[in-house]
């Protein structure tokens, strides 16, 4: 029972020396034992992760196994986390004295939490520490950061950009916008009515073409024509002609050659000269058709 007042007179000193006018807004409190499960100890552990917390002082406590005469001298200490050496180190000298407990109290002065590093309790000399027990006393401020909390002085809203409502607006309606796309439609109407310039002129010069080349066959054909029939002419004129002398009696003869078919039949190879002729032709027109496909 004495123990357990001794521990809260202790908290009360540490709380007392380090508050101020606005206490209400302090937060203080303690830390479990550091040394519950063995002499050294990570202090990212120990400590609440809290922005501007700082450390007022430790509390310790542990009992020395030694003979009266022997030597013993007992650190509870912690490293300095943003250098070298401690930032904090207490010294017990137990030379010469029987084994006891000792319970210390040592008053940091607020110290920022990120400057401690890891804690340990070590001696030197001929003995050991048992039942130890470390406490740190600490205090933060929990409008520290305005932000944690919406009560805190100089608190802003957070900007959410879902809080804007904007008015949908369509990019067709931009002016600028509409008088570009109007530009571009009217420059492929007109790329595309020259393409179908292009397109009948070139026809045309492929008829123009076609007609020069029906032309030269109907020519070619025509002569041949002509040059066989000069040659079947020529063939009939060079035939023997033989002449037999006799006397054809006098008087009147009459008229005695009767036609049998007064229908005069066509040329059967000119005929057959002019299909062959048009059948060229429409080959040639197909062609060019099949071309433009």
């Amino acid at each position: 029972m004495k123990l357990r007042l001794y521990w809260v007179a202790l908290a009360s000193l540490l709380y007392s020396s380090y508050s101020y006018s606005d206490s209400t807004d302090v937060v203080y409190g303690s830390t479990n034992n550091a040394a519950s499960d063995g002499l050294r100890w990570v202090m990212t552990n120990i400590l609440p992760q809290q922005a501007g917390l700082v450390v007022n002082g430790v509390i310790y406590r542990y009992t020395t196994v030694k003979q009266t005469e022997d030597d013993l001298i007992v650190y509870v200490q912690n490293e300095n986390a943003q250098g070298e050496g401690y930032i904090f180190r207490s010294v017990d000298d137990w030379s010469g004295l029987p084994q006891n407990t000792i319970n210390k109290t040592v008053l940091t002065g607020g110290i920022e939490s990120s400057f401690w590093g890891d804690g340990s309790i070590e001696w030197e000399g001929v003995g050991s520490v048992t039942d130890a027990s470390v406490v740190y006393a600490y205090q933060y401020d929990p409008c520290f950061d305005p932000q944690s909390r919406p009560d805190c002085p100089g608190y802003k809203e957070p900007f959410d950009p879902f809080s804007l409502q904007q008015d949908a607006v369509n990019p067709l309606d931009d002016d600028l916008l509409q008088q570009e796309l109007d530009r571009k439609a009217s420059l492929q109407d007109e790329q595309q009515e020259d393409l179908d310039r292009k397109k009948i002129a070139a026809k045309k010069k492929a008829d123009s073409r076609l007609e020069k080349v029906l032309g030269i066959v109907n020519t070619s054909l025509l002569a041949a024509d002509a040059s066989a029939k000069h040659a079947e002419l020529l063939a009939m004129s060079l035939m023997p002609v033989s002449y037999v002398a006799t006397s054809i009696p006098g008087g009147v003869y009459e008229d005695t050659v009767v036609l049998k078919d007064a229908d005069i039949k066509d040329n059967g190879k000119a005929l057959r000269n002019n299909l062959a002729q048009q059948l060229l032709h429409q080959q040639m027109v197909d062609l060019q058709y099949d071309n433009k496909k």
